[in-house]
């Protein structure tokens, strides 16, 4: 199985095009140990040619141009590796690259919760407006069904989905009260090699119902969005700590290198890395930390192969 990292930024990307906070006024002076990132979205495939997408950012057609071939088999004058989307919530960083999408030559499959096609339809309605293009042929994620799912589109790959605890977008009129499929994680499944990957870009907290699925994975990509608590207030950037917009803190007591050192076996990986978070620094004492926590950083480009 092959897991490509397309981007691994929070919304807004690295730099963000509004902010000189030091990290964005950094990257863009080209000073060592800063590398720009665009925002999060992964794909997997079994084979290297079929490509299962989760989420589509708002860069997806830098992240293909960037990808290449890979994911472009030029098989016929119209034509994707992609086969299926995935869609973890209904966040504009996640979603609005479907637009970007509209030029395909068939209905785009999507793969979400009946509480993010809502939204999608309602209070943002990227799916309606797809209807006028190429249309959408949607899949329900149907958290109540325990049973894993066969994407059919995507040979050798099933997914195990699990709800987390998150926030519904700020257009969203659930927005503050939080339903079960606003958020979702998933354990990709290689029906070939056996191999797991946890996905949760957007994980607020290590529920008792993910550790099992996330000792058992192989590999664990989950967010990396803040490293305090309180990053966003300390730069200036917002009067909200990162817990109540969704995100668990890397560091401090219940954050998330804590919360991953309960957890042995798996590879550990951060993605979705807000422009504040001090761990884009390649040499901060931040990153450190990590290291000796067995705790990666993605990158645009990553790959890593089970």
């Amino acid at each position: 199985m092959i897991i490509r990292v397309l981007g691994s930024a929070a919304g807004g990307g690295f730099p963000q095009w509004n902010c000189n906070c030091n990290n964005c006024s950094s990257v863009r002076a080209g000073k060592p140990g800063y590398t720009a990132r665009t925002q999060s979205s992964i794909a997997v495939s079994s084979n290297g040619q079929d490509w299962l997408l989760f989420n589509a950012s708002p860069d997806i057609l830098t992240q293909l141009k960037m990808a290449g071939s890979r994911l472009q088999p030029a098989e016929s004058v119209r034509d994707s590796g992609i086969k299926a989307i995935v869609l973890m919530d209904a966040q504009i960083d996640h979603t609005t690259g479907l637009f970007m999408l509209r030029e395909s030559s068939g209905p785009l499959t999507i793969h979400s919760t009946k509480e993010v096609r809502g939204d999608l339809s309602a209070g943002n309605p990227i799916f309606n407006v797809l209807d006028f293009y190429c249309k959408v042929n949607w899949v329900e994620i149907d958290l109540n069904n325990s049973s894993e799912t066969k994407i059919s589109e995507v040979e050798g790959i099933t997914l195990n989905f699990m709800s987390l605890k998150s926030e519904a977008p700020p257009f969203s009129p659930f927005r503050g009260k939080p339903r079960p499929g606003d958020n979702v994680g998933v354990q990709i499944v290689d029906e070939n090699s056996g191999k797991k990957v946890f996905y949760a870009p957007g994980l607020c907290s290590i529920e008792e119902h993910l550790i099992g699925p996330m000792k058992s994975s192989d590999l664990l990509l989950v967010d990396g969005t803040f490293w305090t608590d309180t990053e966003m207030i300390d730069n200036g950037l917002s009067k909200k700590l990162a817990r109540e917009m969704g995100h668990n803190p890397q560091s401090g007591p219940g954050g998330m290198i804590e919360n991953l050192s309960h957890i042995d076996g798996p590879r550990k990986v951060l993605i979705h890395i807000n422009n504040s978070n001090p761990i884009l620094n390649e040499m901060s004492e931040e990153r450190k930390i990590l290291e000796k926590n067995d705790i990666e950083v993605s990158y645009d480009g990553m790959e890593v192969l089970l």
